[in-house]
């Protein structure tokens, strides 16, 4: 038994929610992980992990026009740490999916660019993990649906107050 369980309790009582799932973060944070569970999963046969797939669909996304695409541009569209995308990218380079090289201006900045193998890759990993999304969100999951343009409009007003903060 706890020492301090009474004390535990009070907390839970005059500071919380009540209890974990009446907490909206803690119910995002569990389907967030099991989504990302269920992709790393569906994803085994193509060598890919989630976070790979991520990295290297917003590469191929921001480059479908053709320019330059750099591994900052990747992180802030991804709002991911730039080292966490330099060692998606090192891992993607080493399976030849993604090629980067350096910027002619840029010395610090470095180009990316999906192989043909990268392209290939994408191709069979895509509607992998838009069955993924079907599966786990149903009807919820339709791009015109009311539950994408909440978590857009989330995502969206989340950038407000990240900018709050930093000031």
């Amino acid at each position: 038994m706890q020492k301090n369980a009474a004390a535990i309790r009070k907390v839970f009582q005059t500071v919380s929610l009540g209890a974990p799932e009446n907490a909206v973060g803690f119910v995002m944070w569990r389907l967030v992980h099991r989504y990302m569970r269920e992709v790393d999963r569906a994803l085994i046969p193509l060598d890919l992990t989630h976070l790979q797939f991520m990295t290297l669909a917003l590469a191929a996304w921001l480059g479908k026009a053709g320019q330059p695409v750099t591994q900052s541009e990747v992180a802030k569209q991804g709002d991911m740490h730039p080292m966490q995308v330099s060692l998606m990218l090192k891992a993607l380079e080493k399976k030849q999916i993604i090629a980067r090289t350096r910027s002619d201006q840029d010395v610090r900045a470095k180009h990316l660019e999906l192989t043909s193998e990268g392209v290939s890759v994408l191709r069979k990993a895509l509607p992998v993990v838009v069955e993924v999304q079907k599966s786990l969100f149903g009807e919820l999951a339709n791009v015109d649906g009311e539950f994408l343009k909440t978590l857009l409009r989330l995502d969206t007003d989340s950038d407000v107050f990240a900018a709050r903060s930093s000031d």
